[in-house]
């Protein structure tokens, strides 16, 4: 790739890693659930009027939106709700080996020993990250956990989608989960009465929202799918891996996280495990989300 390539797919990741840190931020103020559906109708209100997919597919793209939606985007905002940012950023790697294991179940991609490996220590490397000191409980690691096994689930419903416009599966799968989403946070969720007070007193949760939908999601996405439409999938995706070391740095430098050794040898663990998947067959890269937890 040309440097002015390399240098936009390292802003991409940047602005990937950096988004753990907004919706950390956010999360302190708005509920998950409701920060969820909040950046789902931005996003819609952006992306939806501007693409239409085939009528065919809004089956299929109710389903990614219930599923990526609600069941990853929603649980993973939950999930950093209750743990630090870097190590939230670090387990959400664990959705490309669980792609990969997804993908061997249901298309009969084969794993081999290396992949096999590769899925051993991403996920060794998840464990030791649950035993972080700084965790107040192992709860929010399985949600997240949780958010991505939904994550890797979506990649099948996206493959069974055919070809799709990227920025159209963004926004009208965004439309199909912001009133999922809403509903859900009516239902579990307190506080929805003093919020407004609460987001009038403080911009910090303004610019955690304006980031999480105008920089990772709407810049990002621009970004990301022209290095796709110019370049092998392969030659980009491995820069992906930086994403968590930026959201490390960000947590401690930024949120004043601490940084133990859980957090550098369980990191290291778990993206050459992730590393591993990619480069020995194939990248399990979803077209809605291409850096898991963004």
């Amino acid at each position: 790739m040309p440097l002015k390539d390399w240098l936009l797919a390292l802003c991409v990741v940047c602005l990937w890693g950096l988004n753990f840190i907004a919706v950390k931020v956010a999360v302190q103020t708005v509920p998950p659930f409701l920060l969820t559906a909040i950046r789902f109708t931005l996003v819609a209100l952006v992306l939806a009027p501007l693409y239409r997919p085939a009528r065919s597919q809004w089956k299929g793209i109710l389903g990614v939106g219930a599923v990526l939606g609600v069941g990853h985007f929603g649980l993973m905002f939950v999930g950093v709700s209750g743990m630090d940012a870097a190590s939230a950023a670090i387990i959400t790697q664990l959705g490309v080996p669980f792609s990969a294991l997804l993908a061997w179940l249901f298309f009969g991609e084969p794993l081999g020993l290396g992949r096999s490996i590769g899925l051993i220590l991403a996920f060794s490397g998840g464990a030791l990250l649950a035993g972080e000191p700084s965790l107040p409980s192992i709860v929010p690691v399985l949600i997240l956990v949780a958010a991505m096994l939904a994550w890797a689930a979506s990649n099948v419903q996206v493959k069974k989608l055919g070809d799709i416009n990227p920025l159209a599966l963004n926004g009208w799968m965004a439309v199909c989960a912001a009133p999922m989403l809403a509903v859900l946070s009516l239902a579990t969720e307190t506080g929805h009465a003093e919020l407004p007070a609460r987001m009038m007193a403080d911009w910090r949760p303004w610019a955690g929202i304006a980031y999480t939908v105008i920089g990772s999601s709407l810049v990002a996405y621009t970004l990301w799918y022209g290095l796709l439409r110019r370049h092998p999938m392969n030659r980009v995706v491995p820069v992906t891996l930086l994403g968590p070391v930026v959201a490390v740095a960000g947590g401690v430098l930024v949120l004043g996280e601490a940084l133990t050794w859980q957090k550098l040898v369980g990191g290291a663990i778990t993206i050459i495990g992730v590393a591993v998947v990619q480069f020995l067959g194939g990248n399990h890269q979803p077209p809605a989300e291409p850096e898991p937890g963004t």
